[in-house]
């Protein structure tokens, strides 16, 4: 990828955007393209064959999508499979129409069964069924895999999926009810704190198992992959439709912890001296989602930011976001 192509960065404010455009600047890379959601509607085919046409970039980054936590997925299942599913079919096809050199597609562990064997192998991909609170939103982003896959095989095009695990970080979504875990949980340990509160109730049992990735790590990870010589990038794309294995590489740290070690973690990090209670009534989700990183781990790529330095990196992140609303 040399460091003047043009490379369009597809939802670049979120948690996964910001990350990587950071870090293609560390890495030396100038030439951008962004667009805010204002600016153009990736669920508008049109728009988004007409920016591409322009544009002509060398190089995508489809990290765009509608995302949410178990509340939100519950709430707005038709928004979740809907948009995600319209967003990737007319940046992937745009890419395709207009000689995009790679395309890099982001998705999320919850495309894996809900009872896959752990560690999760990107070969698990289909084997049982899905996780029910978050199955409009896996299945979308399968059949974004799916079309990936597809469009290597037909057009030998260079499309490679990449399925991050929970990630967290710098630029991360602080609403009080469609957010993730970790941003949630900072959020109500700091409030607890601010007003004193005796305790802080927390969703599920805390018996779950969740991994977690710093987003400046899974960005540089994306990167890596994407400046893959071709002998290694291409053997990724799977041409070869009878080999069973999509065009998809897991990232991830290799490690889990509960729910309870993750809340007690976050606790820690803001200070909060009250108790914390667990709400048993409310879902767990999946029991358990550690990604299998064997196969990028074994290409010289591996995770490096522990998880106490991210927790309060994520947390001085929200101070300085809540400060600028305030």
């Amino acid at each position: 990828m040399d460091r003047d192509a043009k490379i369009y960065v597809a939802g670049h404010r979120g948690l996964v955007g910001t990350a990587l455009l950071r870090t293609l600047r560390d890495k030396g890379y100038t030439n951008f393209l962004t667009r805010t959601h204002a600016e153009l509607d990736l669920t508008n085919q049109a728009a988004v064959d007409a920016f591409f046409a322009a544009e002509k970039p060398d190089y995508v980054f489809l990290a765009a999508a509608k995302v949410g936590g178990i509340h939100a997925n519950n709430t707005y299942p038709a928004e979740f499979i809907r948009d995600n599913l319209a967003i990737q079919t007319n940046v992937i096809h745009a890419a395709y129409k207009n000689n995009v050199k790679r395309l890099l597609f982001l998705g999320s562990s919850c495309i894996y069964p809900k009872l896959a064997p752990q560690p999760m192998k990107e070969e698990h991909l289909l084997t049982s069924e899905l996780e029910p609170t978050n199955r409009p939103y896996a299945l979308a982003k399968i059949a974004g895999i799916e079309m990936c896959w597809a469009y290597n095989r037909q057009y030998k095009t260079q499309y490679l999926a990449v399925m991050p695990t929970n990630l967290y970080g710098p630029g991360d979504n602080y609403h009080p009810e469609n957010s993730h875990v970790i941003p949630a949980l900072i959020r109500r340990f700091h409030e607890a704190k601010l007003a004193n509160a005796p305790s802080v109730t927390v969703w599920g049992t805390g018996t779950p198992r969740r991994e977690f990735l710093y987003s400046e790590d899974m960005a540089d990870a994306c990167v890596y992959l994407m400046t893959l010589p071709d002998e290694q990038f291409v053997p990724l794309l799977g041409y070869n439709r009878n080999d069973g294995l999509a065009p998809l590489m897991n990232i991830g740290v290799g490690e889990d912890m509960t729910i309870r070690e993750l809340a007690e973690t976050v606790k820690s990090v803001i200070g909060y001296s009250g108790l914390i209670t667990f709400d048993a009534t409310k879902p767990d989700g999946t029991p358990r989602k550690l990604m299998d990183v064997g196969r990028l781990n074994g290409m010289g790529w591996c995770a490096k930011t522990p998880f106490s330095l991210g927790i309060k990196q994520a947390y001085a992140d929200f101070l300085a976001v809540s400060s600028q609303s305030a």
